[in-house]
Order: C-alpha cells, then structure tokens, then sequence
C-alpha cells in the first residue's frame, strides 16, 4: 500500500483526498491544509494539518496547489530526497524544488467541489525523472484511475491549450448561448439535449466530420441574419470568428 500526502484543500485536491481513500490500495496519511474545515468533511481532523514542520513522512507527496504557488509550496516542504509531484497541466515537473525527486501526476478533467466525479475515468497524466519513481507513480495512478498515459512536460502544456479549446472555452459559449436566450425570453434547457448530443458525437466522429450548423454549409444568408439579432458587439465579434475559422479549415480539406 503506497502511503500519500496531499499539500492543498482546492477542487484538484479534494477530489483526490475522495479518489485516494476509495481506493482501498493507497493510504492517505495526511492532508495539509490552510484550514482544517476546508477538508474536515473528507478526512479525519487529526490527518489534517495547516503546519508544514508537522508533515508526516509518506512514500508519495503531492502538491495540489494554484500554478503559481507550486515552486514556492515546493521549497518550502521541510524534508529532502522524497518523491513530491505537481497536478498542474501547465506547469513543468523541473519547476519543483530541486530538494526532492520529481513528478507530475495531472489528472485532465474539469474539477469542481460541488461535482461528484468517476475518479476511475479520468485521464491521469504522469512523469518522473527516475525509473523506479515513474514505476511506483504508475501503481499510485493506476489504483485511481482507468486511463493513465506517460506525458512529458512539453506534451503535457499542450493538451493543457488543447483542453482549454475543448473545455474552458466551451463552456464559455455555453454562457453566451445562455445569455441570448435570456435576452430573448426562451430557456436554456431547450439547448441542453443539442449540447449534448454534440458532445457524444465525437465519441465516434472525428471533430472534423461532427461539424455542422451555417459555416459549415457556407450559409450567407443565415450567418447575416444571426449577425443582426445579435445585440453584443463582442458576440458578433466572437461569431464572425468561429465562423471564419470553421470556413477555413473547411477549405483545408
């Protein structure tokens, strides 16, 4: 059984606590925390501590942390010569204190606290700088996930993009498409069986052949018309975009 310890209390750190203690192979032998009430709900009060000098010893310590505190979380961790590992997408494994061995173990999936997530299917992104270590990172990734994939740290920034194209910025949409139709007095709902039959299409298309709508067929005539019901320059701006865009790579093929 591997021994963990989790430096944070965030989305990403809260849904491992969850994974990890559902294993039944790993243990969780402590979570550092700026608040214990932050993860009180997860884990026994005296497995949680805000203190750094009071971390415990275990085989595998992973720093669930913003990107742009895990060098500092990373040097400030009160031992040497133990195998500590980032869960940033965008973050390089030689960012990390060069005190301890390191590793990344990037699960790539949108996280929220309020959303309950099958662990198991989530992609989980590792790397080491060792053999033994990416070894004992394969096992701890493995007993969390189904689907573990060897990246490195330049692959790894790049689906990082590639995952924010697909993810953050689809959301994004959502929000706009949200926004029209409460300019409009229609309910977002009706949307909800499109967005996601569209998301389960490239479960067995490629993107390329999944696209439909105006732009795709070269619809003048309806892509003016959504142009002039639309109220916000900016939604224009983003429409002639996304259209502009889908025309060319239509001409690529």
């Amino acid at each position: 059984m591997v021994s963990i310890s989790i430096i944070g209390s965030g989305n990403v750190a809260q849904h491992l606590i969850k994974a990890i203690i559902q294993s039944g192979n790993l243990e969780l032998v402590q979570v550092v925390a700026r608040s214990k009430d932050e993860v009180s709900h997860l884990i026994s009060s005296d497995k949680i501590t805000s203190d750094f000098n009071d971390i415990k010893e275990a085989q595998l310590c992973i720093i669930a942390v913003s990107d742009d505190a895990i060098h500092s979380v990373s040097k400030s961790v009160p031992f040497t010569d133990r195998l500590i590992a980032h869960t940033s997408g965008s973050v390089a494994m030689d960012d990390l204190s060069n005190s301890n061995r390191k590793s990344v173990l990037y699960p790539l999936q949108t996280l929220s606290k309020k959303k309950e997530i099958d662990f198991s299917a989530v992609p989980l992104c590792i790397e080491a700088q060792n053999e033994a270590d990416f070894h004992l990172l394969t096992e701890v990734a493995n007993s969390l996930s189904k689907h573990v994939y060897a990246v490195d740290s330049n692959q790894r920034k790049s689906l990082h993009v590639a995952a924010v194209f697909a993810s953050n910025f689809t959301n994004h949409m959502y929000k706009i498409g949200n926004d029209i139709c409460t300019e409009h007095g229609v309910p977002f709902e009706i949307l909800k069986p499109l967005i996601f039959e569209t998301a389960q299409k490239i479960q067995t298309l490629h993107p390329a052949d999944a696209q439909t709508g105006p732009a795709k067929r070269k619809d003048s005539n309806t892509i003016n018309k959504h142009l002039a019901i639309l109220t916000d320059e900016h939604q224009k701006e983003i429409y002639k975009i996304l259209t502009k865009s889908i025309i060319d790579n239509g001409k690529k093929l």
